[in-house]
């Protein structure tokens, strides 16, 4: 099938049937039948299959154990990576196959993997073909924070960004949705095959003898904290260095604390905290822009609750009502991200719109997260190699 205008619908194949894909795509995705169709699944677990394909009218014939069972039945024109790990070798796979590919991040592990999705993109030659799913950078709020800031001076106004993450366990901010227990019904050697290749991938970036802190930090920026480097990227343009790194209070109970700095464009500072808190109360994140005439200061929902607002607050001087006079103004939209992003791949995919980040944008995530490696590895005399080591 060849997709010609912006209102074909897209037939979808959704690889991995986990939280997120039951939380927020396939949900939004049954809402969006004026765009797409679900047409194959794919994951390790038989009995997610069943209950999904049951639920969402898929074929037994269109359910498959691995992508490249899924890649090699076919019957659909774009693909949803929602798998855990590395997606390189699926989105790689996926491009060289000829289908359109929406990767959940992190795109991959390794620079190496990125530049080889970039050149699978390309030999294609059909335009665009790959989006990350950054779906903060499709929130209303964070697209009107861009506006403001432009009319405010753009990224060269920009003084400061202060980044705020408080993350509860997965378990927390999911017991709302009432998910099914996971299955255990997995062959073991599967998952064991794709940890093994996973950490091959991580010693590749970091080298084989890195600690379980670097590999920690590096997993922690890769699959949240890069959320934050996608909006850094889209209103000031990607951190042009990490000179500190730190981590503190890991357990058994998860990471602990990150706290990233360093310079972006134009001279301009960032500074990101992210703390693994189990017992908080609910998840939390807050990006601040500081600029030469104001604020902007936007507040994030937990990912997971559909149609919860993101609020945008803009600070500015008082116009015509003395120096010392200030403006509060607030916006909030109940569009959902996630939608506004899966609106975005169809428009990808049928008029040629470039995406929000691509290949090029989730190597600048990579290559920032390495960077962090190589700072904390160096202020605590640990080893760093890989591609980080030239970072």
């Amino acid at each position: 099938m060849t997709v010609s205008s912006a209102r074909d619908r897209l037939r979808i194949a959704v690889a991995g049937l986990g939280a997120i894909a039951r939380t927020a795509h396939l949900p939004l995705l049954e809402r969006r039948r004026d765009l797409f169709e679900v047409t194959a699944l794919c994951d390790l677990s038989p009995g997610a299959l069943a209950d999904v394909g049951a639920r969402y009218g898929v074929p037994e014939k269109d359910r498959h154990a691995s992508t490249e069972a899924l890649l090699a039945g076919g019957g659909f024109d774009a693909v949803l990576l929602l798998t855990s790990g590395s997606h390189g070798p699926a989105a790689e796979a996926a491009l060289r196959a000829g289908y359109a590919v929406l990767c959940e991040k992190p795109l991959a592990f390794t620079r190496a993997e990125a530049d080889r999705i970039a050149e699978a993109e390309r030999a294609q030659r059909r335009g665009p073909r790959l989006m990350v799913g950054y779906m903060k950078q499709y929130d209303p709020a964070a697209r009107r924070l861009a506006a403001l800031l432009g009319e405010a001076g753009g990224a060269d106004a920009v003084r400061s960004a202060e980044v705020c993450v408080l993350h509860p366990t997965g378990g927390d901010q999911l017991a709302f949705a009432r998910l099914p227990a996971p299955y255990d019904d997995l062959d073991a050697e599967a998952p064991a095959a794709l940890k093994a290749r996973d950490a091959a991938l991580t010693d590749a970036a970091l080298g084989g003898g890195a600690t379980e802190a670097t590999r920690s930090l590096y997993h922690t920026v890769l699959g949240s904290i890069s959320h934050d480097l996608s909006l850094l990227r889209m209103v000031t343009g990607a951190p042009t260095s990490v000179e500190l790194a730190e981590t503190w209070g890991a357990s058994a109970a998860g990471p602990g604390s990150v706290e990233l700095s360093g310079g972006l464009p134009g001279g301009a500072r960032y500074s990101i905290r992210w703390h693994f808190l189990p017992a908080h109360a609910s998840y939390r994140e807050t990006f601040a822009l500081h600029h030469e005439t104001g604020s902007l200061h936007l507040a994030f929902p937990s990912p997971y609750l559909m149609n919860a607002p993101t609020v945008l607050t803009e600070t500015a001087a008082g116009a015509g009502e003395g120096p010392h006079a200030e403006r509060r103004a607030e916006y909030r939209s109940v569009t959902e991200a996630f939608e506004e992003e899966l609106a975005a791949f169809h428009a990808m995919v049928t008029d040629g719109t470039p995406p929000r980040t691509g290949a090029a944008g989730a190597a600048e995530d990579l290559l920032t997260a390495q960077r962090a490696v190589a700072a904390y590895a160096a202020r605590h005399q640990l080893p760093c190699a890989g591609e980080a080591a030239s970072a």
